[in-house]
């Protein structure tokens, strides 16, 4: 009889079904952190990882994937048929992970998470039959969110390695503190200046990888020089009007390295 399983974290218990399984793997009624840990063991894994498919409900979905790193790292997964996604339109009575040869609920109490565990083959094999029932008439999710590996590859293809360089140090630091105060257009932006890049070629390709429009970028471009982040200078042009150079306004963000911008907006919004 299978024994269940006790761990510090949700992380720690995905990990360990992944490890389990060499074929299929479903979560299912799947919490918002439980998304983030499973994109995040999958995306870390040292091996063979084995199909997964998520089905979860529609609200969930768009709350986790609201985070521009974890959206991309899910989109990464999904380009690289690791990874599948579909909505649930009916809750099921518990968080379930569903292995080769083995179904775990999801339980929580406290500080520590459960999954308890059955190994019976003919429940295991109901299960997946239910939920594959459910997948067959559930609607694919539409993640619109780039893959991060595209992102990185065309900002040091299309902008400068400098450029790739600084938003990975944005990113990184962000993650590690927990913080959220920069989003994705704000993070570009501000590496755009830092690198004195014309506004018109970051805008440019944010939209041509599909991390928002030349009219969210040039919005944002806007709020940022309100509260005195950024500033531009006009460059001009052979034919048409001049185009705008992005630079850094405050001394505070100018002499700070990238893996401390949000701290230093944090200190400047103060």
């Amino acid at each position: 009889m299978a024994s269940n399983l006790l761990e510090e974290d949700v992380t720690s218990v995905l990990r360990t079904t992944v490890e389990r399984s060499t074929e299929e793997l479903w979560l299912v009624d799947p919490t918002r952190r439980t998304i983030e840990a499973a994109v995040d063991v999958a995306t870390a894994f040292d091996g063979s990882l084995p199909t997964i498919r998520l089905l979860a409900e529609e609200a969930a979905l768009k709350a986790t994937f609201e985070d521009f790193l974890v959206a991309s790292r899910t989109a990464d997964l999904i380009e690289g048929g690791t990874l599948s996604i579909r909505t649930l339109t009916d809750g099921a009575a518990n968080s379930l992970v569903v292995a080769d040869d083995a179904v775990f609920a999801l339980v929580t109490a406290g500080d520590r998470v459960a999954a308890l565990t059955s190994d019976d083959s003919a429940f295991v094999d109901d299960t997946k039959s239910a939920y594959g029932d459910r997948w067959e008439a559930a609607e694919t999710f539409q993640l619109r969110t780039p893959p991060i590996s595209r992102v990185r590859e065309t900002l040091a293809g299309d902008i400068g390695e400098a450029a790739r360089e600084d938003f990975d140090a944005v990113l990184n630091s962000l993650e590690a503190n927990g913080d959220d105060e920069l989003d994705e257009v704000t993070i570009s932006l501000l590496i755009a200046a830092r690198n004195q890049v014309l506004l018109y070629d970051i805008s440019k390709w944010g939209e041509d990888v599909g991390i928002a429009s030349k009219a969210t970028f040039s919005r944002t471009k806007t709020k940022l020089e309100d509260t005195g982040l950024i500033t531009t200078e006009k460059v001009p042009i052979d034919v048409g009007r001049p185009r705008l150079r992005l630079q850094l306004a405050d001394e505070r963000l100018a002499d700070a390295a990238p893996g401390d911008f949000g701290r230093v907006v944090d200190e400047i919004h103060g």
